[in-house]
């Protein structure tokens, strides 16, 4: 599935778009056919410090036993063109620039969601292309909704009842495990294991996009998602296998949502086919040698990775801007963790306050608590001096690793946003004999 549109000059296209949209910024409700619409565009700052550490031990990929401060920045902009028949085309353009604490490492729950894995792998800091698809909507109805301009979001009215076809280059979490109130870490909580279900390990190259094929069924009250996307080579790779058949990511989620503006469920299960490791494979072989277990001397194409997630918000004042929120997830723990992070085990869960009540009405409070386990298998290939992409400490006292989070996202003025952040992690890494860890962190996001 190698789209038409990586065959183009990537300058050209962002030129043109550019030229094409800027005139019209301001009459983007009008969406006329065949003509770019620029959506938005958005920058994040976080700059993080990471306390000193209790560290009788480490290993490579351990969290910086002397405290670490790092800062990221993020760009974006969004483009998108109406087509006739009830398609649509977008095209998102990023870049990234600096690091996480400890260079993203070290720990299950990374602390700057904004970084995506990019702090751990040596990828350019120039631009690139992050979405480039084809949206198809076939209405099964008369009764429509207005749709605002937002990013990958064209503006004019959609039916409510609907399939939804997706087909390009995406982001697999743009379309499943969304959640009111923990789900973007650019304006809401920013440790991994809040804002998505980690134990949920899906397809992605090291930027956390890939190609693949998204259907929705889409009715009043519920709705069904089936998701089938290109997996990498090898773990938390840049490079995507080409053949479906040979290796896959597939998702299946259901959401029950009787009133749009009420409480909402979502049951999501994974199904990864790729060139895994084994962790009991990869002890057994190290057994037999005398030497530290490598999951990734393991790595043979055919293997799976299953699981499953739940995940609910619940509004309960303020026009939903004040509300609960969870999530719990299980893998089978068997398979190497490959993509996203090394979690088989999930339950967190949280609140937004809204600032209304102390005359700040778009400012936001919110408060979240996160547990993060390991399969035994994982736990002992760790143990026995085993690294995953994230996690290696040289060994491990196993105990699960639990995540604090609080942060305040104030509204400055218009576009612009300043969060203050603190995190509070026990046992960093699944590691007892380390920790804890404090992070104190300031975010601004300007978007348009």
């Amino acid at each position: 599935m190698i789209s038409p549109f990586k065959r183009l000059n990537r300058r050209k296209i962002l030129s043109c778009l550019l030229l094409a949209a800027l005139p019209l910024a301001s009459h983007a409700d009008d969406a006329p056919l065949f003509v770019p619409q620029w959506l938005g565009a958005q920058y994040t700052f976080v700059d993080q410090n990471q306390s000193r550490v209790h560290s009788p031990y480490s290993g490579p990929l351990s969290l910086s036993p002397n405290g670490s401060t790092a800062r990221s920045h993020t760009f974006g902009g969004y483009f998108g063109v109406q087509l006739p028949a009830h398609l649509q085309f977008y095209l998102d353009v990023e870049m990234f620039k600096g690091e996480g604490v400890s260079n993203a490492t070290g720990l299950a729950g990374l602390t700057n969601g904004d970084i995506i894995r990019s702090g751990v792998a040596n990828l350019g800091k120039g631009p690139y292309i992050a979405r480039s698809y084809l949206r198809w909507t076939v209405p099964l109805g008369d009764e429509t909704q207005a749709v605002e301009r937002g990013q990958d979001q064209l503006p004019g009215n959609e039916a409510t009842k609907h399939i939804e076809v997706k087909v390009g280059l995406m982001a697999v979490n743009d379309d499943f495990d969304k959640n009111r109130y923990a789900n973007s870490t650019r304006t809401q909580f920013m440790n991994w294991s809040l804002w998505n279900n980690t134990t949920w390990d899906f397809a992605a190259d090291t930027r956390g996009y890939t190609y693949g094929v998204m259907l929705g069924w889409i009715m009043n009250g519920w709705s069904l998602r089936y998701g089938i996307y290109r997996m990498p080579y090898e773990a938390n790779g840049q490079r995507l296998i080409s053949s479906l058949s040979e290796s896959n990511g597939q998702q299946i989620e259901l959401t029950l949502q009787p009133n749009p503006d009420g409480w909402a469920l979502r049951f999501l299960g994974f199904d990864n086919k790729g060139n895994m490791g084994i962790y009991q494979q990869a002890i057994d072989i190290a057994e037999a040698t005398g030497q530290a277990p490598d999951i990734h001397a393991d790595d043979a194409p055919g293997r799976h990775k299953f699981g499953f997630g739940i995940n609910g918000e619940l509004p309960v004042a303020d026009n939903g801007d004040t509300g609960f929120f969870m999530r719990t997830g299980w893998n089978d723990g068997h398979t190497e963790s490959f993509i996203f992070t090394e979690v088989d085990r999930l339950l967190s869960g949280g609140f937004q306050l809204s600032g209304v009540h102390w005359d700040r009405p778009d400012d936001r409070l919110g408060v979240g608590i996160a547990i993060d386990g390991l399969s035994r298998i994982h736990a002992d290939y760790l143990q026995m001096g085993g690294d995953g992409f994230l996690l290696g400490d040289g060994t491990l006292r196993y105990g699960p690793e639990q995540i604090a989070e609080v942060y305040y996202n104030i509204a400055v003025i218009h576009h612009l946003t300043i969060s203050p952040d603190l995190q509070f992690i026990r046992n960093p890494g699944y590691n007892r004999d380390r920790g804890p860890a404090r992070f104190a962190g300031l975010r601004a996001h300007v978007e348009f």
